[in-house]
């Protein structure tokens, strides 16, 4: 069968740099969309998407912040931005590639943080007003607990009883990755070309039809593309895409040793060789050598 236009495949931080557009998933990418002025259109846009008009924003300006106590292999995997729109509202945008312990606890610990910030250096007769407050998680992994369809969850502080919004100015939205599966044809809005992007560009080969037409995605894709990077972008690239495959190899090993253990476990009870192999992902001969 004739491969389709533009026909999505698999991403694998592995590969070598010979896509037409970068990875979306590594810090040059995060960094490269999203982290400089001349760019701060995209950053708008996206945001404008994935808020679907409960917030309109017109303007940013960008933070400098540290979340501190995040240990060093925690770096690695998470990127991150912390922005004041034109109304005063804080948003925090992370890119977490793995998924690591205690993550909800983490992005409650960082919007916490933020706002106790407000309160440091200010006059004595403060009022406790604060900021609007919204955390924004691109992951490139899934909750334990959600549905499998659903990759999308707008968190907010609600009344159990009434199902009221309790606090107006405190929200985070999850985005799981793994489980945005549109195809090109059913991309509506603009969230969904977002998404559809970050997921899959580097295994298009053209800027997907329905998206041609918009200014945004026109300049995204276009700064996406590898041959439009100048050297000194390229060997940021690369170096980025150096730490990914590290990072995928690093995981990869830590799941081939749990699945071992798992499959040693298995086969002292007699569980058959076929059941392992399932629930493992390891070959019959693997686990026959356990």
């Amino acid at each position: 069968m004739p491969e389709k236009p533009n026909q999505v495949a698999a991403l694998n931080p592995t590969d070598q740099v010979t896509s037409r557009y970068i990875n979306p998933k590594t810090d040059f990418a995060f960094k490269h969309f999203f982290g400089k002025e001349s760019h701060k259109d995209l950053l708008i846009g996206f945001l404008n998407g994935i808020f679907k008009g409960r917030k309109i924003i017109v303007d940013l300006e960008y933070n400098q912040v540290t979340h501190q106590g995040i240990s060093k292999e925690d770096r690695k995997n998470i990127f991150d931005l912390n922005c004041t729109g034109n109304k005063g509202e804080r948003f925090i945008v992370e890119m977490q590639q793995a998924k690591r312990s205690f993550f909800k606890d983490r992005m409650i610990y960082y919007t916490s943080n933020l706002i106790y910030q407000q309160g440091i250096s200010v006059n004595s007769d403060w009022n406790y007003e604060l900021p609007e407050v919204y955390l924004v998680a691109i992951m490139d992994f899934s909750f334990d607990d959600t549905h499998p369809d659903q990759y999308e969850h707008d968190v907010r502080l609600m009344d159990v009883h009434t199902h009221a919004e309790f606090y107006k100015k405190l929200g985070y939205i999850f985005i799981e990755m793994p489980k945005f599966k549109k195809v090109e044809t059913e991309l509506v809005t603009n969230e969904d070309g977002w998404l559809f992007s970050l997921r899959y560009m580097n295994t298009l080969k053209e800027i997907p039809l329905s998206l041609r037409d918009k200014e945004e995605f026109i300049k995204l894709f276009n700064i996406a593309e590898v041959s439009n990077l100048d050297p000194d972008e390229m060997k940021a690239y690369q170096a980025s895409l150096k730490i990914a495959r590290d990072n995928y190899s690093h995981d990869e090993t830590i799941k081939r040793e749990k699945a071992f253990e798992i499959a040693a476990e298995l086969k002292k009870n007699e569980v058959s060789f076929e059941i392992i192999a399932a629930a493992t992902g390891l070959t019959l001969n693997e686990i026959d050598e356990l």
